[in-house]
C-alpha cells in the first residue's frame, strides 16, 4: 500500500492527540531485547507520568524468533485472547540483518503468520513491529560469512530495511527504536545505549525504546513524559527530544495513522433529491447528518429535502477507536416553486457553451449557477432586450445548472461548458 504524506493526513493523525487521558492495551511478543529492564513496565510507567494508561502483557523468552513464536503455545494463547489495541512483534536480534534469501525463508513468512493471527483474533488491533538496532561494533560472529554485518552501520541499515519491508507487506506499523538509537549515537554519543555485551540495551537504551513506544502507541509528544527513570535529567531530556524528532514529528514515516479512516463524499443534486456517494477510505461504519435534522448510517444514502435552503452535510467515518469528519454545503432548489410552462419557453444557446451563453428571456431578476457538486456561482451577465448573456469563459468544463428568477417565478436549466 502506497503512502500519501499530506498536510491533511498529518492533521488527521495529530488532531485529537491532546491531553485527555488515553488507555491502550498492548501485548509484547519478543525475546530478551524486550525482557531486559522490563521494557513493557517502563512504557507503562512513562505513560502514567504523561497522564495515560497502558495495560500490557508479554511473552519474551530469550533468543525467540518469529518462527518460534508462531508455534509457541503461550504466544498463541495471548494473541488469541483478543481485545489488544496493539501487538508488538520483535524478531531475534540478528535474523532480519542476514542475507536476503535467509530472511525471505526464515523471517518474512512467520511475520505474515503472526500478523494474520493478530487480525483474526483482534479485529480492531494493529500489528506494530519493534525495529531493533545494530550491535555496537557489528556482529563479529557473522562478519566473516556476511560482510555487511562487520560494522554497526551495515547491520543497522539492514535491520531498518527489513523491518520497514515487513511493515509495508503487512500494512502494519513500526516503532522505530533502531532509528532513535542511530540519532542518539550520532548526536549524543556520551549516552551509553548498550549493556556490556554491546548488544542488549542499557537502562538508557530501554528508556529510549520505551519513549519510542509511548509515542508510537499513544501518538503523543514524548516531551509530556515526566519520569526520567533514574537517568541523569539531561540524558532523559535528550532521549525524549530525539524521539520527538524521529517519531512524533514524522508519524506517517512509520505508518502510524496511515490506516486511519478518512471521510470524503461527493453528491449529485436533482431538484430536491440528493444522491450521496461515499468516497471514504479505511472505514467500517458511517454517520450522516443532512443538516435538516435527518440522519443516516447507510454507506451512500439518498436524501430528499423539503425546502429551499443551503444545508451543511456532515459525514463521520469510523473504524474502531478512530474517526474522521468532513462537511460540505449544498444548495437546494426544489422543483415545487418552478413554473414548467415558463421553463419550456426559455431558450439557451449555444449549449454546449464555450464563452457566452445567451438566455432568451425578458425581465430576469437574478441568475446564478450551480456546478455538479452543488457549489454556487454568481456569474457576470449583461442584458439587452430579451437576451441576457452569461459569461462562462472562466468556468471549468462540466455540467452546470442555471437558476433563473423572473417575476417571482423560478426556473432551472442545464448547461454544458465545453
Amino acid at each position: 500500500m502506497k503512502r500519501q504524506i499530506t498536510l491533511l493526513s498529518i492533521f488527521i493523525i495529530l488532531f485529537g492527540s491532546g491531553f485527555a487521558q488515553t488507555s491502550k492495551r498492548v501485548l509484547f511478543i519478543g525475546n530478551s531485547y524486550t525482557a531486559v529492564n522490563n521494557l513493557p513496565q517502563i512504557v507503562s510507567e512513562l505513560a502514567t507520568s504523561a497522564g495515560d494508561h497502558l495495560i500490557f502483557d508479554s511473552n519474551t523468552p530469550g533468543g525467540q524468533t518469529f518462527q518460534g513464536h508462531s508455534t509457541n503455545s503461550i504466544s498463541l494463547q495471548k494473541i488469541m485472547s483478543g481485545n489488544w489495541d496493539f501487538v508488538v512483534l520483535q524478531e531475534q536480534s540478528q535474523l532480519p540483518s542476514f542475507p536476503d534469501w535467509q530472511v525471505q525463508a526464515s523471517v518474512f513468512p512467520y511475520a505474515k503468520i503472526l500478523d494474520s493471527l493478530i487480525h483474526a483474533y483482534n479485529p480492531c488491533g494493529e500489528t506494530m513491529f519493534y525495529m531493533t538496532w545494530g550491535r555496537k561494533n557489528g556482529d563479529a560472529d557473522n562478519c566473516p560469512s556476511w560482510p555487511p554485518l562487520c560494522t554497526y552501520e551495515g547491520m543497522d541499515s539492514l535491520l531498518y530495511l527489513r523491518y520497514m519491508m515487513m511493515a509495508e507487506e503487512n500494512n502494519a506499523l513500526v516503532s522505530p527504536v533502531g532509528a532513535v538509537w542511530k540519532y542518539l549515537r550520532q548526536n549524543h554519543p556520551h549516552i551509553e545505549l548498550y549493556s556490556s555485551d554491546e548488544s542488549h540495551p542499557s537502562l538508557a537504551g530501554s528508556y529510549a525504546a520505551a519513549c519510542c513506544f509511548y509515542t508510537s502507541i499513544f501518538r503523543k509528544d514524548p516531551m509530556s513524559i515526566t519520569n526520567d527513570y533514574n537517568l541523569p535529567a539531561a540524558d532523559a531530556a535528550n532521549i525524549r527530544a530525539a524521539v520527538k524528532t524521529i517519531v512524533y514529528e514524522n508519524l506517517l514515516n512509520w505508518h502510524i495513522g496511515e490506516y486511519d479512516p478518512i471521510a470524503n463524499f461527493s453528491f449529485d443534486i436533482s431538484n430536491n433529491m440528493v444522491e450521496f456517494t461515499n468516497l471514504s477510505t479505511n472505514a467500517s461504519s458511517y454517520k450522516w447528518d443532512f443538516g435538516d435534522g435527518e440522519t443516516s448510517t447507510d454507506i451512500s444514502p439518498n436524501h430528499v429535502y423539503d425546502v429551499n435552503d443551503i444545508f451543511t452535510v456532515t459525514l463521520i467515518a469510523n473504524y474502531c477507536d478512530y474517526s474522521d469528519t468532513t462537511k460540505q454545503s449544498i444548495n437546494i432548489i426544489t422543483s415545487s416553486v418552478e413554473d414548467p410552462l415558463l421553463q419550456k419557453s426559455i431558450l439557451l444557446y449555444p449549449n454546449p457553451v464555450s464563452d457566452q451563453l445567451i438566455i432568451n428571456l425578458e425581465n430576469i431578476d437574478e441568475v446564478y449557477v450551480l456546478n455538479s457538486i452543488g457549489q454556487t456561482f454568481t456569474p457576470s451577465h449583461t442584458s439587452i432586450g430579451t437576451s441576457t448573456s452569461i459569461d462562462f469563459s472562466s468556468f471549468p468544463s462540466g455540467i452546470y445548472f442555471l437558476v433563473i428568477s423572473t417575476n417571482g417565478k423560478l426556473v432551472t436549466h442545464k448547461a454544458i461548458k465545453e
